[in-house]
């Protein structure tokens, strides 16, 4: 890359990420409430929280934690192409170079979580982190909050106790998945803390997993009429 690039690309980033903000703020205006701007704005925070205590390229990762959901593939039948295209053309329409348009590409093709048993194919501390990051908002309170929300919007019931969780999913199987809502939290929640990443990701995501255990253990006492 020539220097007056290098000038170009180091002087516009805080433009980049403003214009970021904004163009995920306005696309995901009207995104189911789990996964809508408030959502990336966690995911944003917690990056950057994340981000301090690892050697990573701090540009990266705030803008593959904005643009991580910016069309998740649960609200577009399933397309999974269709998230790094609106990244790319974004980011390419910004001017970033073809090296941050490329890694913030994979970022978000690997980030989500696909069902226990799948295989990332692309890593870095940046995807760690991001993915970390993302994962957090799937723990605790917010996580909770986020699968009813989620589970409602799909129509599912709460907890059939005929229905057990399923583990063994391929990742088509836990993409069609209609599994009542609390089975989710043995297929993903409550995995969670086991595939953090980083240091600092392990240490809050532990306080949630807990907070976890809690809830459904006064879930199941008030299902039977016991507590």
């Amino acid at each position: 890359m020539k220097t007056c690039e290098v000038y170009f690309h180091y002087m516009n980033k805080p433009q980049i990420l403003k214009n970021t903000k904004t163009f995920v703020k306005k696309t995901l205006k009207n995104a189911e409430g789990g996964h809508d701007w408030f959502h990336i704005q966690r995911v944003w925070n917690n990056a950057k929280l994340i981000a301090k205590n690892e050697d990573a390229d701090l540009f990266i990762v705030e803008l593959g934690a904005l643009l991580h959901d910016i069309a998740d593939s649960k609200f577009h039948n399933g397309d999974e192409s269709l998230g790094p295209k609106v990244a790319l053309e974004f980011l390419h329409e910004q001017r970033a170079s073809p090296e941050i348009i490329n890694h913030v590409v994979k970022i978000i093709e690997n980030v989500s979580f696909k069902g226990g048993n799948i295989q990332q194919e692309f890593n870095s501390p940046e995807l760690e982190i991001i993915q970390d990051a993302d994962r957090l908002d799937a723990l605790g309170a917010i996580g909770i909050a986020r699968t009813f929300n989620y589970g409602g919007f799909k129509g599912r019931a709460l907890y059939n106790p005929e229905i057990s969780p399923d583990l063994n999913m391929s990742k088509e199987e836990y993409k069609a998945s209609t599994a009542p809502t609390i089975n989710h939290f043995y297929e993903k929640l409550l995995l969670l803390k086991d595939r953090m990443n980083t240091k600092t990701g392990r240490e809050i995501a532990q306080k949630r997993h807990e907070f976890m255990e809690l809830y459904l253990e006064q879930f199941y006492a008030e299902w039977e009429g016991s507590k």
